[in-house]
């Protein structure tokens, strides 16, 4: 009696992939709050102030700009700390 016992003993994986925990910057509400805060900075500097004598402005471009900065700086760590905690994708092909 003949038996024909396969020892295949391969196994077969398969590629996993881990998705990362936050959403990317462009879903993100903080970006919609950036934005928002922006426009209205830059709008405030546009209104305040033209008044068309020659008085001095009250909210310059310089005070504008320097509130954009601010305003991008804590943009920029808001987003650093939302992604510190997560980790990227990654394909394990274990």
């Amino acid at each position: 009696m003949s038996t024909n016992l396969s020892n295949d003993t391969t196994t077969h994986r398969t590629a996993r992939t881990q998705t990362d925990e936050t959403r990317p910057a462009r879903k993100t509400t903080e970006l919609i709050a950036y934005i928002a805060a922006v426009v209205a900075v830059a709008l405030t500097a546009f209104v305040v102030g033209d008044d068309g004598d020659n008085t001095v402005d009250p909210f310059s471009a310089e005070q504008a700009l320097r509130y954009i900065t601010f305003l991008t700086i804590g943009y920029m760590v808001a987003r650093g700390l939302a992604k510190s905690g997560s980790r990227g994708r990654v394909n394990h092909d274990d």
